[in-house]
């Protein structure tokens, strides 16, 4: 997971009434989004539906050649839109009539139609590009990560560039076609169903279809030679999971990891309510430059360096309980990250506690004990941290303490009924804190204000007094619960 861009904190205000955002006006659409945490990230003035990409790969050279058609409807009356992209643009047309390009700023690809796109007019972008990912470099970067034998697009919250045009940002939504030609024997890896594969004059083709909607970061694609598996877990949710073939000494921890998918998807089933997508499972490419792990929905990315110490069911528990929160409920804005973060470690709390290996409470006191009142830990905000400090322990571990405050203020019964329901009222949506603080009251039928305030918002520990005499988070030195190794490797970068 990355973070470039350096911009100043929100308002905590924005807790209590929500985001607003300025009304669209005529002529070009902008080449932001209005995300102050990432200005130039994602575009302003259309709304993208349905993206169909069709490339072709070869490994060998990392040349990737794509035509990607966009299926977007005008929210504004345009001269003139941005796409953000990063590989060489050959050609544009726009409702089949050829468009004027241009590539500009850091990412963006300004698109000017031969007539002017009217509100609410339902158009079709296709871009057609060429390029090497691994050589284009963006704000002193790339996201595209080369293997022995292909290469792989996973990153937060920017990945896209590399290997589509997009309007990036999570408040855009949509579903998703791929369709990757590569040689005959090496496999490529993307999002949702694979729905059909092909081969012709010593390529094949893979056919890959998302059909709920799907944020561009969590798009993924990763080429090279995968041993696939297949199953079902015993809650009926089809299972894929790939791993390279050179994983060596990693390859047996990985497996044992990541082929217990199925009986974990189910587990948080049991917690969460109904999966919400189509199939489950996840992929694990010989990267060896990151160390992190990505809930790319439906395949999440694991690099190897997940199971260097052995198999770790945790970060497979964390990355599947973003297909809830963060994949099917979706930030509203960057600066709402702790739905997806809290909520995910809150979900490792939860397995450790079912695998015996340290209760809630018990993580609950190391995390509070561990970070004496001066430690820097407790001035990063998980509900608004900066874009420098978006994937922060705080926004993790401080964030998964708010949500057990939570918990001992409205009691058991209705926190796990906030924690079943909040996915189900924004399914395949947007979300915000605010949005969450709202629900929670409605729940609950309490006041939350002040505690998600205290808990999200103040740069300084908590008293435990602000909690209501929780008896989860004492005082008294702990001892380090067996999963807390584990729940901190789920995070490694």
């Amino acid at each position: 997971m990355r973070t470039r861009t350096i911009v100043s904190l929100a308002a905590a205000a924005l807790l209590l009434t929500g985001q607003a955002s300025a009304a669209p006006a005529g002529g070009a659409g902008s080449p932001g989004i209005g995300d102050p945490y990432y200005p130039t990230y994602g575009n302003g003035g259309y709304d993208v539906t349905h993206y169909d990409i069709r490339l072709k790969y070869q490994p060998a050279t990392d040349r990737l050649e794509g035509t990607a058609t966009l299926l977007a409807t005008a929210t504004q009356d345009l001269t003139r839109f941005d796409l953000d992209f990063a590989l060489d643009v050959t050609g544009v047309l726009v409702d089949g009539r050829p468009a004027a390009f241009a590539a500009t700023g850091e990412q963006e690809l300004e698109v000017t139609p031969a007539a002017p796109i009217p509100q609410g007019r339902r158009t079709t972008v296709v871009v057609r590009y060429a390029g090497t990912p691994s050589a284009v470099a963006r704000y002193g970067f790339t996201a595209w990560l080369r293997t022995p034998d292909g290469g792989v697009a996973a990153g937060e919250p920017e990945a896209a560039w590399w290997w589509f045009p997009s309007n990036d940002h999570p408040a855009d939504k949509a579903t998703f076609d791929v369709s990757v030609l590569v040689p005959d024997g090496t496999q490529a890896i993307s999002n949702g169903d694979l729905v059909s594969q092909s081969s012709r004059a010593g390529w094949t083709r893979w056919n890959w279809r998302q059909d709920k909607p799907q944020a561009t970061y969590l798009a993924t694609l990763a080429v090279g030679r995968f041993d696939i598996t297949r199953s079902t877990s015993p809650g009926g949710i089809p299972v894929l999971n790939a791993y390279s073939r050179d994983l060596g000494a990693d390859d047996g921890a990985a497996r044992a990891s990541v082929e217990r998918t199925g009986e974990l998807a189910d587990w948080l089933t049991g917690r969460l309510g109904p999966y919400p997508f189509g199939s489950v499972g996840g992929y694990v490419p010989n990267v060896r430059t990151t160390g992190y792990a990505l809930e790319t929905q439906t395949r999440v990315f694991y690099s190897p360096r997940m199971f260097s110490r052995g198999s770790n069911t945790s970060v497979v528990v964390h990355e599947l309980a973003h297909q809830w929160f963060g994949d099917a409920v979706s930030v509203g804005r960057w600066s709402d990250i702790w739905l997806n973060e809290g909520f995910a470690t809150y979900l490792q709390w939860l397995w450790s506690e079912h695998e015996d290996e340290g209760t809630v409470r018990e993580l609950a006191d190391w995390v509070y004990a561990s970070h004496p009142a001066d430690d820097p830990f407790w001035t990063v905000l998980p509900g608004d941290p900066g874009a420098q400090h978006q994937f922060d322990a705080a926004v993790y571990d401080r964030g998964a303490l708010a949500l057990h405050a939570l918990r001992t203020e409205v009691g058991d019964d209705a926190f796990f009924r906030i924690l079943r329901g909040w996915p189900a009222e924004h399914r395949y949506g947007n979300a915000t804190v605010a949005d969450f603080r709202r629900y929670a009251e409605l729940v609950s039928g309490r006041p939350l204000g002040d505690l998600l305030r205290t808990w999200l918002f103040t740069p300084s520990k908590p008293a435990l007094g602000a909690v209501a005499a929780d008896p989860a988070v004492r005082p008294a030195a702990p001892r380090e619960p067996r999963s807390w190794a584990a729940i901190l490797g789920a995070r490694q970068h």
